[in-house]
């Protein structure tokens, strides 16, 4: 993306964000160094580059603000925030710089991340260095699962989360009972996870199972894939796909003018900007979006659009909150203590989660329990480049439990082993 108010590609690993107010003042450099040494520093880390890059872009500015916001009002326990953030490009590359970020720059939390890959090999450095991990974007189910750790919490929804919202609004349509689907699969570890979590839904719905091509992570032409849609002709079209491969599927699947439903079991709206009017289509589902109305995500999202110049996206929303729970965890615990930290995380508190109603962790296997949404191209003319999509009502209804989406312990067991 190139609006000016972007942050540069390749800015500081460091942003010294402590005392930014005093500094302002005028009492200059000396301030930021008492703020640096007395600082508690949050090690940053998500893909800034590659097929998840523009996801990660999102996240910068998400967690940048949420810094730049509670330095403003004073830090937290009298300390300022210090952030240090780094392009996680691939597991071994993050497993590496989350080390460095545990041993070199002594940091007191781990943020962020969006491929689950690279959030398992985060979460393995984390553990053994007992740092906490408050990851914001890897979606799948094992990291719940039976790689689960003590350590690691999840603000992102998991697969399963995904796939039932985006299957209850399929179920509606009566497009599931009897319909012939097939699949198009990141080929990567999320990809795998959520076409499994996709057919398995299908499966147990009474649907038809055609077909499932796994698509590399670096594809960005699709009329073979288009090719085959119009030979097989199914019923609908259910993506799997990840970051840009979406946006890029979006754009060839309505440029061939297919006459096939398309849905997917994943979307960011940094694919839906991407693609743009006249290129998004089909029905998705999302965490969150700039649409939702509640009165913090509104005052959240004039926030966020006055900083930056665009309106936040779900991954900034999930990187910005998870500073905002930590700030709030420690503050209420008086310490930075990790164990503390995880017992107050772990004991039911509820968060304002910029929804209509407060979100909250579950203890066995730490998944943030929040509403979800499904989105669809918006009817008649945007009223913006950012509102080509329309945002539906909540998902669960507000009478469900938010417990309905999410994995039962007989389906994700998760000891912290």
């Amino acid at each position: 993306m190139n609006d000016k108010k972007s942050l540069p590609a390749q800015q500081d690993r460091r942003l010294v964000l402590g005392a930014m107010a005093t500094a302002a003042l005028g009492l200059g450099a000396p301030a930021i160094l008492r703020a640096q040494s007395n600082s508690i520093r949050i090690g940053h880390l998500t893909p800034r580059t590659g097929f998840l890059g523009p996801m990660g872009e999102y996240a910068v500015m998400g967690v940048t603000l949420a810094v730049e916001e509670i330095n403003a009002a004073g830090g937290v326990l009298g300390r300022p925030y210090e952030l240090l953030m780094e392009d996680s490009v691939n597991p071994q590359t993050a497993s590496t710089k989350a080390q460095r970020m545990v041993e070199r720059d002594r940091v007191d939390v781990i943020v962020g991340e969006i491929s689950s890959a690279s959030g398992l090999a985060i979460a393995q450095v984390a553990s053994r260095a007992q740092k906490l991990f408050l990851q914001t974007g890897c979606n799948s189910d094992e990291l719940r699962g039976k790689s689960c750790s003590r350590y690691m919490f999840h603000l992102e929804a998991n697969n399963s989360m995904y796939v039932r919202t985006i299957g209850r609004e399929m179920l509606r349509q009566n497009m599931v009972k009897g319909k012939r689907w097939m699949a198009f699969t990141a080929d990567y570890a999320f990809g795998h996870d959520l076409f499994e979590k996709t057919k398995r839904f299908m499966d147990q719905n009474g649907a038809v199972f055609v077909s499932n091509d796994n698509i590399p992570t670096d594809a960005t032409e699709y009329s073979s894939m288009i090719l085959k849609i119009r030979q097989q002709r199914p019923d609908l079209v259910m993506s799997n796909l990840a970051g840009n491969q979406t946006t890029n599927f979006m754009k060839q699947y309505r440029e061939f003018n297919l006459p096939i439903p398309l849905a997917g079991a994943d979307l960011n709206a940094s694919s839906i900007w991407g693609a743009g009017e006249g290129s998004f289509s089909g029905t998705w589902p999302i965490i969150w979006t700039h649409q939702v109305q509640s009165p913090t995500a509104k005052a959240f999202t004039e926030r966020f659009t006055k900083r930056w110049g665009r309106p936040p996206d779900n991954q900034a929303v999930a990187d910005y909150l998870a500073v905002k729970v930590l700030a709030r965890a420690m503050q209420e615990t008086k310490t930075t203590d990790v164990q503390k930290l995880i017992g107050y995380l772990e004991s039911g508190v509820k968060f304002d989660v910029l929804r209509a109603r407060e979100g909250y962790f579950r203890p066995w296997d730490h998944q943030l329990m929040f509403e979800m949404y499904t989105v669809k191209p918006a009817e008649g003319k945007p009223a913006s480049k950012w509102d080509v999509m329309q945002t539906s009502a909540s998902v669960p209804g507000p009478n469900e439990s938010l417990e309905v989406l999410a994995p039962t312990r007989e389906e994700n067991a998760c000891t912290f082993a």
